[in-house]
């Protein structure tokens, strides 16, 4: 089976998130179930530069204001067709923002091309899986400009970002009038990508079991609700997985001292090291606690800065890495001059800071207010730092809370919480201190964290049986 799947970021070649891990994992766990994947992304300049010598698969005299080509190549181990189109693509940093850290205002015609592009590079597959609002038209440019009927996955990775627009530029995107309806992209009056995707799909996945649920709740639906319900038949929720070659603490080039389940000794020089790099005091006895991530209300920072008085009072300390809303990155500042020491904050993103995070922390922070999967704290657990995480989403799917059930088991692996509020994210500080300080259940549980199976295996196997269900179909 050959699969195109098409997303607007992919690691190592572009990477803004979690999309672009999983889109850059999904290939290597697909092929050992006999799916061959070429992925279809923008030709962003990092991308194009790593293609090198790619050959030309199709060309566009004219594609949205500018002339375009589908090149076919390799990079970094994975089959590509990228998008260059110069007049949409050609431009430096993020590929989402502009200098001033705003959204591109041709958003909107850049992935539309995107979806033009993997409409017509679908006859040469005998599957399409689309990644996000980005990826949202291709059902439509597929279903309704093309006629075809070309089985279609759509995986929410978000459900925050829909890709909504005004009614305006519908006459630009080139589809039938009567796509602009509630059958179709036409969302509150407006564009919807995400919308469009959900409806064209022949099968919807999300990334967790309980995230699949939650979406289907008006608390959680953001306004999709009523059509992810109509649909709820289609729609399923596969957990993501890490690439464990990737992220491997015993070959981690990043750490200060690699290390592994059957040998996590060395496991304290990168503690040491993450002191150093954060400014944290030496001889704390209490945890030492790492957030990683963007510094956002959904990510819940600002929980961590209203409860960090109860990880104080135990002696513990805290280290944030990330960058987000200007307001939570002053505050991230401000706790750090107030509490020196004891809270250290480097603001931006730094994926080797993180790793030695990872490797170092005692435990690691996950307070989101939802969370379709997340990532954190699965490369927590892949690193040995127990994960202390809201009850939401694949949070809840991930991590085995340290209750007296699971601890009398010996099957914990982190400390869950709900609902997610500052004075129960409080209570699970406290709650961990009084583990941490119990040195043979939390060595136990670290142990647990290691063999905790975060791969793809078992969700790569969910993912190509829903395929060739499709295929055969």
């Amino acid at each position: 089976m050959q699969l195109l799947a098409v997303a607007s970021e992919c690691f190592p070649l572009v990477k803004t998130g979690g999309l672009a891990d999983v889109v850059g994992a999904l290939p290597a766990a697909l092929a050992g179930q006999g799916i061959g994947v070429t992925t279809l992304i923008p030709g962003y300049p990092a991308v194009l530069a790593a293609l090198g010598g790619a050959e030309e698969a199709r060309a566009w005299p004219d594609l949205f204001g500018g002339p375009a080509r589908l090149l076919r190549g390799r990079a970094a181990g994975l089959d590509l067709l990228a998008l260059e189109a110069p007049h949409l693509f050609d431009r430096p940093g993020n590929p989402y923002l502009g200098p001033e850290g705003r959204d591109w205002p041709d958003n909107p015609i850049r992935f539309a091309a995107l979806g033009v592009a993997a409409a017509m590079a679908a006859e040469r597959f005998d599957l399409v899986h689309a990644h996000d609002w980005q990826a949202g038209l291709v059902g439509a440019y597929l279903r309704l400009n093309l006629r075809r009927a070309t089985p279609l996955v759509f995986t929410i990775h978000n459900l925050a970002f829909q890709g909504q627009y005004p009614a305006e530029l519908f006459s630009r995107l080139g589809l039938p009038p009567e796509a602009f309806s509630i059958e179709g992209l036409e969302y509150f009056g407006e564009v919807g990508f995400l919308k469009a995707g959900l409806w064209y799909a022949d099968r919807i996945t999300t990334v967790s079991p309980t995230y699949a649920a939650e979406i289907r709740t008006a608390e959680g639906g953001m306004g999709l609700d009523g059509l992810l319900r109509s649909r709820a038949a289609v729609v399923s929720g596969i957990l993501n997985g890490l690439d464990t070659a990737e992220w491997n603490p015993a070959t981690d080039r990043h750490l200060a001292a690699p290390f592994s389940a059957g040998d996590p000794a060395p496991r304290a020089a990168n503690t040491a090291a993450l002191r150093t790099r954060f400014g944290l005091a030496e001889g704390a006895v209490g945890p030492l606690c790492l957030f990683v991530g963007r510094l956002a209300w959904q990510k819940g920072i600002d929980l961590v800065l209203d409860a960090l008085p109860a990880l104080l009072a135990e002696d513990g300390q805290l280290a944030i890495l990330g960058t987000g809303d200007r307001a939570l990155e002053a505050r991230c500042r401000a706790a750090a001059a107030e509490h020196p020491g004891q809270v250290g904050t480097v603001i931006g993103f730094d994926e080797a800071l993180a790793r030695l995070g990872y490797g170092g922390a005692d435990a690691v922070l996950v307070p989101s207010r939802f969370e379709p999967c997340g990532l954190a704290q699965l490369c927590a657990l892949r690193y040995g730092a127990p994960p202390v995480v809201a009850r939401v989403g694949g949070l809840a799917d991930t991590v085995i809370d340290a209750n007296e059930a699971a601890l009398s088991a010996g099957v914990a692996t982190g400390v869950e919480f709900a609902p997610p509020v500052a004075e129960a994210l409080a209570a699970a500080l406290r709650r961990l201190a009084v583990l941490h300080r119990d040195a043979v259940g939390w060595e136990r549980m670290r142990r647990n964290a290691l063999a905790a199976d975060v791969s793809w295996a078992r969700s790569a196997g969910r993912y190509a049986a829903l395929f060739r269900e499709l295929v055969r179909g």
